[in-house]
Formats: structure tokens, C-alpha cells, sequence
């Protein structure tokens, strides 16, 4: 990551949304797609077709040597599920991140999504987490500070018996898809950098059913829980303004 964390101009922040609403529109076209029988490959292969439609680059594709567009993560995968054959089936959920590239610049947003039927805990699961990354967006305004996003997300898995992952975190983005801050998953209230006009973040909720504990798989990629429990992912790219919150992953 960068050391310096860069405030972006309002032209800057507009070429961030339309690559934010172009992230934001096939990640809802690839949940229409998620039923039980379909491989995690069959989503990568959507996805990457549709980017080069819009005229975008994936921005996962070779980062670091990482092999495709999609990050699809299955039931006890945190993040960084590396797509393949493996079949969907009824009751299993999938995490589903995707970064965009447009004019130099990055997005980056995420979401679970059940596969057919699945339980009423894993139903709450999602639920929690997606909470948890709204609560925290209203914290993303000029004056807080970082610790305040971060406890948001914190306090609201804890509170419903949730862990949140405390080896990954959310990030500035911009002209790189990894820019300073870091934005962790738990922290204090009024701790950590003072959030300025210009700042664009990505919160990200990573909330296990189990313990916080990961371990990655032999691929080098996949962040798996430790205790084997189910874990949910959401994210968006926020910019902080004088007005407030402005999420720039929307349709």
C-alpha cells in the first residue's frame, strides 16, 4: 500500500463512479446467474465478457499474479476464492468481489449471495454483514476518523454473535486499486486517520459465523475460517464529502 493517503478532486471522484456503477451493474448481473448447478468459472467467464463490453479491464487480473476477474469465495471462504469447475449446490452461499478499471481508475465492491434455499443462520449472516457495511458508510464522513468505520462494523457483527476478520481489511483506492488508509474491521471510536473531503475508501465487512481466525489454502489465494465456519463478504467504494457519504458503487 501507499504511504500517503491521496485526497482525490470532484472530476476524479466522477471517473470513479462510472467505473463504481459498472462494478456495481454486473456484480447484480452475476447474482442472477448464481443457482445450484453452475461452477464459479461459468460466473468468471460472464463477468470477464461482460467487462470487455463495457470497455473495461478487470482490475484482479494479474494483480500480483492472481488468475481472473472474479473473486468467488464458497461457504467457509472468506475472500480470494479463485473461480473453477466446482459446482454450486442448494443450501451454500458464495461471496462474490469484483474490481473495475476505467480511465486509470479503480473500483471495488462485493456481496454474498445464497445459492437456492439456505438457512435461516446463514440468511442472518448475510444479513448482519450487509448491515454492517451500511452503518458503517454513514460513518464516512469529513471529521471522524477511520476508527469509527472500523468499530461500526465491529460492534454491529459482535452484537449479533458474529467474529469479523482481523488478518484482511478495507483500503483507499483510486488510481491504485490498494491505497492507504487501511480500513480494519474492528478498532476504536475516534482512533486511527481523520477522514478529509476527497478520501475514497472501500469498506469491506469480512464476518464469520465462527471465529475470526483464517488460514489460506495451498493455492496461496483463498483466505479459508480456521474453525471451518461460513463467512460473508460486502463491500463498497465510498468517498467522503462535505455533504456526507457519497457510495460510488451504485447501479
Amino acid at each position: 500500500m501507499k504511504d500517503k493517503i491521496v485526497c482525490k478532486s470532484d472530476a476524479e471522484i466522477e471517473k470513479m463512479r462510472l467505473s463504481g456503477r459498472i462494478t456495481r451493474q454486473v456484480l447484480e448481473e452475476v447474482q442472477r446467474r448464481v443457482h445450484p448447478g453452475v461452477t464459479t468459472l461459468d460466473l468468471e467467464g460472464y463477468v470477464e465478457r461482460r467487462l470487455q463490453e463495457f470497455g473495461a479491464a478487470p482490475a484482479f487480473k494479474g494483480y500480483r499474479g492472481y488468475p481472473a476477474c472474479l473473486c468467488a469465495s464458497v461457504n467457509d471462504e472468506i475472500v480470494h476464492g479463485i473461480p473453477s469447475h466446482r459446482r454450486l449446490k442448494e443450501g451454500d452461499i458464495v461471496s462474490l468481489d469484483l474490481g473495475v478499471v476505467t480511465e486509470g481508475y479503480y473500483s471495488d465492491a462485493a456481496i454474498t449471495v445464497p445459492v437456492g434455499d439456505i438457512s435461516e443462520p446463514l440468511k442472518k449472516l448475510l444479513r448482519v454483514t450487509k448491515e454492517s457495511v451500511a452503518l458503517a458508510i454513514e460513518k464516512a464522513r469529513v471529521g471522524n476518523r477511520v476508527g469509527d468505520i472500523s468499530a461500526t462494523i465491529q460492534e454491529h457483527a459482535e452484537s449479533h454473535g458474529f467474529a469479523v476478520v482481523r488478518d484482511l481489511c478495507g483500503h483507499g483506492i483510486g488510481r491504485q486499486l490498494h491505497e492507504e488508509p487501511q480500513v480494519p474491521n474492528f478498532g476504536r471510536p475516534g482512533h486511527g486517520p481523520l477522514l478529509k473531503a476527497g478520501m475514497v475508501v472501500a469498506i469491506e465487512a469480512m464476518v464469520n459465523a465462527g471465529g475470526y481466525a483464517m488460514r489460506v489454502a495451498d493455492d496461496h489465494w483463498t483466505a479459508l475460517t480456521a474453525d471451518g465456519s461460513f463467512s460473508a463478504h460486502f463491500e463498497d467504494v465510498v468517498a467522503v464529502t462535505r455533504n456526507g457519504p457519497d457510495i460510488l458503487t451504485q447501479p
